[in-house]
């Protein structure tokens, strides 16, 4: 037992790794595109206040240790954990290195709804608790969408409409507000993601025994937020180039407007304790935003393709998970 809780640590510590490289456009990219930070100092920045947003808060692990199964009463729940890890995993590097802006949280709650349904059964699944965090993760780039749209209509009324303020004025501005944004965000995204990593950890200490409760441990804490931290620091160039310029082109005004809808979606959703997509928040952000300045230029079919991945990943991931728990559990190595 003691070895796959140490497996399932490292794995869930390689996830958030992953899922800072893999997240790490979220934050940085519209400051990047606008050049408003360098790219090096972008991605220091934003591996540090990830870290710091990781440490802050727990209420969204509990989420995600609590409420798609009871880690309590579960059977096989540690093998559960490793066979959802490895799906999440999994799906995670390849859109990655199809530069792809997926889910992290898509992946991870649908991989580990798969890997419950193949060791414990259909009905151990929370599906009250688990429909509760699907409806949070579709509605929140609808809700991203529609108040970057408002958001940007309200700074170009002020700021376009009614000032006479030359562009490279206001580019240079919002540039400087941009860095104050990408600060925000940076906190806001290590605040909710890096929580997935904590909560999965602690449903493998309350399965296997270990622990009473969903609370948090520190040491937890801190090992999610230094690989996090660690996973960011490696940049994610692959995506930062989807975002920041295969969706619209990004100016200074825009991104602001994108950053600051996002960090208010992702914070709001953070104090109600609700997982989120910070990838779906952004994105939607930027295509709200983008609408406002330039519908026309708005690569829309950049937006499709991610659309239907954001579509496919929790299917994928529930269907993957429950292979790898088969052929790991029930093949290899039965439990």
């Amino acid at each position: 037992m003691l070895t796959l809780l140490f497996v399932i640590v490292a794995l869930a510590l390689l996830f958030d790794f992953i899922n800072g490289f893999h997240d790490t456009a979220n934050a940085i990219a519209t400051s990047i595109s606008t050049r408003a930070l360098p790219p090096r100092i972008a991605v220091l920045m934003a591996a540090v206040l990830n870290f710091i947003g990781a440490i802050v808060s727990s209420g969204v692990a509990k989420t995600v240790g609590g409420k798609v199964a009871n880690p309590a009463t579960i059977p096989h729940g540690v093998e559960i954990v490793i066979a959802a890890l490895l799906s999440a995993i999994i799906w995670n590097l390849v859109t990655w290195y199809y530069a792809i802006p997926s889910s992290s949280s898509h992946t991870l709650l649908g991989s580990l709804a798969g890997a419950v349904i193949a060791g414990a059964g259909f009905d151990s699944v929370n599906w009250s608790g688990f429909t509760q965090i699907i409806l949070i993760l579709v509605l929140s780039p609808i809700v991203a969408f529609a108040a970057g749209y408002l958001i940007m209509a309200i700074i170009k009324y002020i700021v376009i409409w009614k000032g006479n303020t030359s562009r490279s004025k206001l580019n240079r501005v919002f540039r400087i507000l941009q860095v104050v944004s990408a600060v925000l965000l940076s906190f806001s995204h290590g605040g909710n993601d890096a929580q997935k990593a904590m909560g999965i950890i602690v449903f493998g200490l309350v399965a296997a025994n270990k622990q009473v409760g969903l609370d948090v441990p520190l040491w937890v804490k801190v090992a999610a937020a230094i690989a996090m931290g660690l996973g960011t620091s490696i940049g994610g160039w692959r995506i930062i180039k989807t975002i920041s310029r295969k969706i619209i082109k990004i100016e200074p005004i825009n991104g602001f407007a994108s950053d600051l809808t996002s960090s208010i979606v992702i914070q709001t959703s953070t104090h109600f304790g609700m997982p989120l997509s910070t990838t779906h928040v952004i994105s939607s952000s930027i295509i709200g935003t983008g609408s406002v300045m330039r519908f026309h230029e708005v690569k829309w079919a950049t937006v499709g393709r991610m659309i239907v991945t954001w579509i496919i990943t929790i299917p994928i991931s529930i269907v993957l998970a429950y292979l790898i728990f088969s052929l790991l559990f029930k093949l290899l190595f039965p439990v």
